[in-house]
């Protein structure tokens, strides 16, 4: 039986091939060679999770390959679509964006990525799981140990270090758009960019990720969050002003029509009492 650290070299490994494939994969799109990834690190975590995962789910169905790939489509979508949602939720940032492809899901996911998660998981249970668990079995149980705490060790300080890179461009937006009296995303986003490129895994991250929208989605969320907040302000401002003269002119309307209630009663009460002396004097001169 496997132990907690074979699981993570596995980890390792597939995290090193996915950053492989996308190294390979992107550097021919943009003509280019490009060190893909968000950690400094020559390795892809989402493609380690998604392997362990095909691992530990789908090792019980290797007797049917059928199950095997739409399981690992279904497993390998979900774990894309889940990740897209947290990085994006933790840095305002959308890393990739399938929105132009056919039969997507939100941008996160679409039908053109999924269907390679099948043949992923294919190749993972029947060719690569059986060839490294025949390799990492010569290694003795203490060193594999050895090797698990260094590489998480690294993997920890490397996660560090990128998040530490993201924040201090949040951080640095934040601080652009509370100095500007108006919305100027066009120096807000200079500014972002200039922070990127003033360290080298900054500008590391501004090449895997061309298209990032880690800077636009900050620019928009300050942007409108500032509108937001502005806009509430005066809209309580106004609610308050409103409500206190309709509050006023309730006021002086309801102390009119007491006066003219008053009013009415007094008139009554004039009529009632001109009224009696009438009948009096009435009464007096048939008396006399």
């Amino acid at each position: 039986m496997e132990n907690l650290s074979t699981y993570f070299i596995l980890f390792i490994i597939y995290s090193f091939l996915g950053w492989v494939v996308e190294v390979i994969n992107c550097s021919i799109v943009e003509k280019k060679v490009v060190n893909r990834g968000f950690l400094i690190s020559p390795i892809c975590p989402i493609y380690g999770c998604g392997a362990i995962l095909i691992t530990l789910v789908l090792s019980n169905y290797k007797d049917d390959w059928f199950v095997v790939f739409c399981m690992a489509v279904i497993l390998c979508g979900t774990l894309e679509y889940f990740t897209s949602w947290l990085m994006e939720k933790l840095f305002h940032a959308r890393w990739w964006d399938y929105s132009q492809n056919k039969f997507n899901i939100n941008g996160r996911i679409c039908l053109e990525t999924m269907i390679p998660f099948g043949l992923l998981g294919l190749l993972i249970i029947y060719v690569l799981n059986p060839f490294f668990y025949n390799l990492l079995s010569y290694i003795p149980s203490n060193v594999s140990n050895i090797i698990s705490l260094v590489l998480f060790i690294i993997l920890i300080a490397d996660m560090i270090i990128s998040c530490n890179v993201i924040s201090k461009v949040t951080s640095t937006v934040k601080k652009v758009a509370a100095q500007n009296k108006k919305d100027d995303t066009y120096e807000i986003t200079a500014k972002a960019r200039e922070l990127l490129k003033s360290n080298w895994k900054g500008r590391r991250l501004l090449d895997a990720f061309p298209n990032i929208e880690t800077i636009k989605e900050k620019v928009k969320k300050v942007a409108n969050d500032t509108a937001e907040k502005a806009a509430e302000k005066v809209k309580k401002v106004a609610n308050d002003t409103a409500e206190k003269v309709k509050k006023v002119a309730n006021d002086t309307a309801d102390k009119g029509k007491k006066a003219v209630e008053i009013s009415k009663k007094a008139i009554e009460k004039g009529k009632e009492v001109a009224n009696k002396k009438i009948e009096i004097n009435k009464k007096n001169k048939k008396d006399d």
